[in-house]
C-alpha cells in the first residue's frame, strides 16, 4: 500500500464517523501523507455579534484539517495543544479553507500547521496542533505475514 492509498482509507475511515464535521457541513477536499485541506461555507448560523464568522467555527475547521493530516499514517492520533491566532474575519457567506501540514513526526509526537485563508486568498488564521498517538489504527493493514 502506498502512503497516498494509506492516507486516503484512513481519512475515509474517519470521516465514516465523524459527525461533527459532517453536521457542520465542512468538506475534505486534498489528503496526503500528514497533509489534509478542507473547506466550510461561512452560514447564518456561524455569525457572532458583530456579524462575522465566530472563532470556534474557524477553530474547528482548523482543528479538523489538522485532525485529518496527523491521522493519515492509520494510527489513532489526538490533539495533544492547539493554539490560533486569527488574523482577519471570516466575512458571511465565503468559503474558508485549512491547509494543515505536518512540520515534525518523531515517535508518537507530532507538530502541525494550518492556515485559514479566506476566499480572496487573505490570511483568516494561523493554527498550530501537537498530536499524540495512542493506540490503534483506522483499519487493518495486511502484511506480509497475514499473506502467509
Amino acid at each position: 500500500m502506498t502512503p497516498q492509498e494509506r492516507a486516503e482509507r484512513s481519512a475515509a475511515a474517519m470521516w465514516s464517523t465523524d459527525v461533527a464535521s459532517q453536521s457542520l457541513d465542512l468538506k475534505l477536499t486534498r489528503i496526503a501523507p500528514g497533509q489534509a485541506t478542507m473547506t466550510m461555507t461561512v452560514r447564518p448560523e456561524h455569525l457572532n455579534g458583530h456579524g462575522i464568522c465566530h472563532g470556534g467555527y474557524i477553530f474547528t475547521l482548523a482543528d479538523t484539517a489538522f485532525a485529518y493530516a496527523c491521522n493519515s499514517h492509520n494510527k489513532l492520533v489526538v490533539a495533544q495543544e492547539n493554539t490560533i491566532t486569527f488574523l482577519s474575519p471570516g466575512k458571511p457567506g465565503e468559503v474558508l479553507t485549512a491547509t494543515a501540514t505536518e512540520v515534525h513526526l518523531a515517535g508518537r509526537s507530532g507538530v502541525y500547521d494550518a492556515l485559514v485563508t479566506g476566499e480572496d486568498g487573505r490570511k483568516v488564521a494561523l493554527f498550530r496542533g501537537l498530536s499524540r498517538q495512542v493506540s490503534g489504527e483506522h483499519f487493518k493493514e495486511e502484511t506480509t505475514e497475514d499473506k502467509a
